[in-house]
């Protein structure tokens, strides 16, 4: 189907919808991040916004522990010399052990005490593949003469499974322990509807987004994936192809992408003029173009070594007057901006 028909395409290019979505940088950290959406159509703050929540809690892939073996134990209701808790305790406890993967879908590790006291989630065996998000979190006691020895099995998954799944999934030899496993990282979301003014018209919907996360994902990038699901599954829907969008959105399309705001992408960051202490985290962090600093996300940039929140403000007041700012999607743009110099 075509819509280069103008009345057709007005059903959604004369709808209002925010320029761009505000992030509360005051308080924005690796676990927790407040967005503001505004203005909105009336009824799509609860639309979006419970659309959103839904997603953010039972779609985005994290790492959890769905099995265990413990040396001397056959099943999760023995008991081991020496330890405070109970296998089956342990197992719980296990449960809530929080980790991020780096670039593996399943990594086995080994969590082994000798000595007298707590075991915690810092004494699993380091690895370059995985990072433990709570290492203060209690797994359980040693008393005096004992110790535990036990091989853990990490995986990627989304939402929670249940230990039979585990055990359909993973099928593991005779004495492995298969837990109930939530591998969402975003553990909490809340979302309020209020007005918003859009000249003298008050009933225009304001939508703020609370999320909240275990830190195996940044917050940024939770609601960007989450925004992202949503418009894969709702395309299924469209029974015409983006090339068929209006003539008017493909001209603006096609000035952006030889516009002064994209040839700004090539220049160094050395133009920009930053203090020292940007200049240097920027160099710590491999980015030597405009276009490689765009592409990053606030939450990306906060995790630099030694970069603050004045650096980051510095670097987004000089990106505004470049009519750029950060969280671009600039590959399509640079292929563009390459192909026009190649012509």
């Amino acid at each position: 189907m075509s819509v280069n028909n103008t009345f057709a395409a007005k059903n959604w290019i004369d709808m209002i919808r925010p320029k761009a979505l505000e992030v509360d940088n005051d308080n924005l950290k690796a676990n927790y991040g407040k967005f503001v959406a505004k203005p909105l159509e009336r009824g799509y703050g609860l639309t979006l916004g419970n659309s959103l929540r839904r997603v953010l809690l039972s779609s985005l892939q994290g790492a959890g522990i769905v099995a265990v073996k413990i040396d001397n134990v056959d099943h999760e209701f023995g008991t081991l010399n020496n330890v405070k808790e109970e296998v089956s305790e342990i197992v719980l406890n296990l449960t809530e052990v929080r980790f991020k993967i780096i670039d593996k879908e399943e990594v086995n590790l080994v969590l082994e005490k000798n000595s007298e006291g707590p075991v915690t989630a810092a004494d699993i065996a380091e690895n370059n593949n995985i990072e433990v998000l709570n290492p203060e979190h209690v797994i359980c006691n040693v008393s005096s003469g004992g110790s535990i020895r036990m091989e853990i099995k990490i995986a990627r998954g989304k939402g929670y499974v249940s230990s039979l799944d585990n055990k359909e999934n993973y099928d593991l030899p005779v004495g492995w322990i298969y837990l109930d496993t939530l591998f969402s990282p975003v553990h909490r979301v809340n979302y309020t509807v209020t007005n918003a003014r859009v000249g003298k018209r008050t009933d225009y919907d304001k939508l703020t987004l609370e999320v909240w996360t275990n830190a195996g994902v940044d917050p940024v990038d939770a609601v960007a994936y989450s925004a992202k699901i949503l418009r894969d599954q709702l395309t299924v829907f469209l029974n015409f192809e983006d090339e068929d969008a209006p003539i008017e959105a493909k001209a603006a399309t096609q000035a952006a992408s030889s516009s002064p705001t994209n040839d700004a992408l090539l220049k160094p960051v050395s133009e920009l003029e930053l203090t020292v202490r940007s200049s240097n985290c920027l160099q710590n962090a491999n980015i030597k173009y405009i276009y490689e600093l765009v592409s990053k996300t606030e939450g990306e940039m906060l995790r630099t070594k030694n970069f603050g929140r004045k650096s980051l403000n510095e670097i987004k007041d000089l990106l505004s007057k470049m009519g750029l700012g950060l969280g671009m999607k600039v590959d399509s743009i640079m292929k563009q901006v390459q192909e026009n110099k190649d012509n």
